[in-house]
């Protein structure tokens, strides 16, 4: 699945990602047959269809305001895939944020679900930022699930995918935003800039005008006077 923006002025961010899937090299190991491309956002959609790589399902005009109900359709897709074994694994590529001017593509394994997919889901972790481990505690099979086991795992197999979405959307967002401000940022400096430099010319050239027409005065004053 490739996660990109649905609007224009964060070109270099659409860019990473775009890159992150298809210059990987879990994708390219991967023969075209086994390859099923799932795109959000119309940036991903147009960048495959320009690249002539099939896209199987599409899904556009998310609200910025992400609710349960807008977020529905894309995790039952993608959630109806795995359950009908269409798939043998999702992966996600979205942008993970750290700051205001730091944000990188990572490719986050959302099913089959394990450690893995939370390490993948949270991306890298500085050293003091990770959990220190606790001893593993032995499970009690005396536990009784209501109303089954494999029914309380689905459920929350399909809450935890619902997270990751909706984590991975916001980290979209935030880095969106941030990519937009860097923009306008940069071209408001390129503006001054070149403000500067057009003013500093005029000057330059209403002075050689100016310090011209003296020296016709002077001159002219001068063959009058002699």
């Amino acid at each position: 699945m490739l996660y990109t923006s649905d609007k224009f002025l964060c070109g270099p961010l659409n860019n990473k990602l775009n890159n992150a899937l298809y210059r990987s090299d879990k994708w390219n190991a991967l023969s075209d047959d086994e390859k099923m491309l799932v795109t959000i956002g119309k940036k991903s959609y147009d960048y495959a269809r320009h690249r002539h790589i099939p896209v199987s399902k599409h899904y556009s005009g998310i609200p910025e305001r992400l609710s349960f109900v807008d977020m529905f359709p894309v995790v039952e897709g993608i959630l109806k895939l795995w359950r009908e074994e269409k798939i043998k694994e999702v992966v996600f590529i979205a942008p993970h944020y750290k700051n205001s001017f730091t944000f990188y593509p990572i490719l986050k394994t959302f099913l089959p679900f394990s450690e893995a997919t939370i390490a993948s889901a949270m991306g890298p972790l500085e050293e003091h930022e990770k959990p220190a481990r606790k001893a593993k505690k032995e499970f009690d099979e005396k536990i009784i699930y209501e109303p089954s086991k494999p029914v309380i795992l689905e459920r929350l197999y399909e809450q935890l995918v619902q997270s990751l979405f909706t984590q991975s959307f916001l980290e979209l967002k935030a880095s969106e935003y941030s990519s937009r401000m860097i923009a306008m940022q940069n071209a408001t400096d390129a503006a001054d800039r070149i403000t500067t430099d057009l003013t500093r010319d005029y000057n330059k050239a209403r002075q050689s005008v100016i310090t011209r027409e003296l020296a016709e005065l002077m001159g002219a004053s001068d063959a009058i006077t002699s």
